[in-house]
């Protein structure tokens, strides 16, 4: 890479002779007449200009004319978008919400840098290094960067604690913070255990593999992945998992692009999970990976999916590192299922605005609500690979089962709601003044399922602030029919705050219509 960037460098060499500029490449050359461009504006032009975003504004014109998925990134942005694939980051260790502007604990990470020096849930910290954060209208991103620093560098902060008059202060080691990409692991049913994958980065195989010991350990014989609102991540993740579910020689995907040969991924027969019955769970959502890893136990006959039709992301990025740490990810090549069907939706080269509109679009021809929507051209049938069923390619993949948006389970009155934080914001209120209490009164996650009834006075809460900010119920049905779901949103975001994501998808599953419809199909 080194070298290839060092002649590209030294072809790109110019030389100004008499005042004129020169670009040792043909007169013809391409990459000749860019770097005669930047040098002229560069030395020519009237205003001062910067360099270096001129010369990025060109990498992204350059892009923006290919496909929809090719792109630049600047270090920093680089820095960020890894981050949740590589597994970890460099802080301070906490989960963290922003309430009436300061910083509010929600939960240290177990055995973390802050946790280890006794923060604790519902902490709100106001200072960091004698710097103020809180009431000062800082932006959210601002503060992460002033709590996240390398690994052994030390941190003060000032925490004021319920209860406690004074100021506290702590002196916290920055220290590796894992980022899970599993959301959600448990036993739905007797015998049918779920798991919910965010995306697929560095760690996802291993995170996956302890949740089947876990599920296997609680009588696990059947499983429901949950891939929805997946985007994606690394390939390599993506064909370890679905290994685990496929035969020996079995293909799971291939890679194949003008300018690179065919690469198929195949299982090496050493899969945990060959038994059973599997249900995996997408909706348009579901991208790249997750799409990968669908098609494949789809095509291969080894389970069922259910949902809508995923997103249709299917070029393959290779990353092109750049001196300054800056990256281009260029598309080469297509993923294509093991039956042959092309991932990628269609596009225009140029043409992103179009592209970008494709759920807005799907909405509008109604293939989000009603399957008989959806029309398939005979070139686009396909077969799996072992009961011959028909599967359609033609970008995405179509599940086996449908199940339509539900648009009247969210009100307009509660689409506002949430718009605005009201929910999100009086729940966090309600923490704060009674942590306390509730972790005496349910001291694990089943009493709280079992016992737990959202108080009216949080209810009442929400629809006062939902008044001072002009957001109401059009009329009394409307406001009786955002109830149910309300209480049920308020009961797995208190879950969420006291124990983890999975305890809030094992409450909010139960009103998740893909499910309900997936429980269903694993059970017949």
């Amino acid at each position: 890479m080194k070298k290839t960037l060092l002649i590209l460098a030294a072809l790109l060499l110019a030389v100004t002779v008499n005042g004129q500029f020169r670009i040792n490449l043909g007169k013809d050359s391409p990459m000749g007449k860019l770097q005669y461009a930047e040098m002229a504006i560069s030395n020519l032009y009237v205003d001062s200009v910067d360099e270096n975003k001129l010369v990025e504004d060109a990498i992204r014109g350059m892009l923006k004319e290919l496909d929809p998925h090719s792109s630049y990134s600047t270090a920093e942005e680089v820095k960020k978008l890894n981050e949740p694939l590589v597994g970890n980051f460099d802080g301070i260790g906490v989960q963290f919400n922003m309430v009436d502007d300061t910083l509010l604990v929600i939960q240290p990470t177990t055995k973390g840098p802050s946790e280890k020096v006794g923060i604790l849930a519902g902490d709100r910290i106001v200072n960091v290094n004698d710097t103020a954060i809180a009431g000062v209208k800082m932006s959210r991103d601002v503060i992460m960067k002033k709590l996240r620093g390398p690994r052994g560098t030390k941190v003060k902060l000032g925490v004021v604690r319920r209860g406690v008059p004074e100021m506290l202060y702590f002196t916290v080691t920055r220290d590796k913070i894992p980022v899970k990409s599993i959301d959600a692991v448990y036993m739905i049913r007797p015998g049918i255990g779920l798991i919910r994958i965010e995306n697929f980065g560095a760690t996802t195989y291993d995170e996956f593999m302890a949740a089947v010991k876990t599920l296997k350990e609680q009588g696990m014989k059947d499983l429901i992945l949950d891939l929805q609102e997946n985007g994606g991540g690394y390939l390599e993740s993506a064909v370890r998992i679905a290994n685990e579910f496929l035969w020996k020689d079995d293909l799971i995907v291939y890679t194949e692009g003008l300018k690179q040969h065919r690469r198929d991924y195949v299982a090496d027969g050493h899969g945990t999970l060959t038994t059973g019955k599997v249900v995996v769970m997408v909706n348009e959502f579901s991208a790249s990976a997750a799409e990968i890893v669908t098609g494949a136990i789809q095509d291969q006959d080894r389970g069922l999916v259910v949902g809508r039709r995923t997103f249709g992301k299917g070029l393959v990025q290779r990353p092109i590192d750049l001196p300054d740490q800056s990256m281009i990810r260029l598309t080469v090549a297509h993923y294509y299922t093991p039956s042959g069907r092309c991932i990628q939706k269609p596009y225009k080269k140029g043409e992103l605005k179009e592209y970008e509109q494709d759920f807005e679009n799907r909405l509008k021809h109604g293939e989000l609500t009603n399957r008989d929507s959806i029309h398939f051209d005979d070139s686009l049938r396909y077969e799996t690979l072992r009961k011959n069923r028909t599967v359609y390619g033609g970008g995405g993949i179509m599940p086996d089962e449908f199940v339509p948006l539900d648009t009247l389970q969210y009100t307009k009155f509660h689409r506002q709601l949430a718009a605005k934080n009201i929910i999100v914001n009086s729940n966090l209120h309600y923490i704060d003044d009674n942590r306390k209490q509730l972790k005496s009164d349910y001291p694990d996650f089943a009493t709280f399922q079992r016992s737990f009834n959202v108080p009216q006075s949080l209810i009442d809460t929400i629809i006062a602030e939902g008044e001072k900010a002009n957001v109401k119920p059009k009329d009394d049905e409307e406001l009786q029919r955002t109830l149910p779901y309300l209480s049920a949103q308020l009961k797995a975001l208190v879950a969420r705050d006291l124990w983890d994501m999975s305890e809030y998808f094992t409450i909010m599953n139960e009103h998740n219509h893909t499910v309900q419809r997936a429980l269903e199909v694993i059970q017949q």
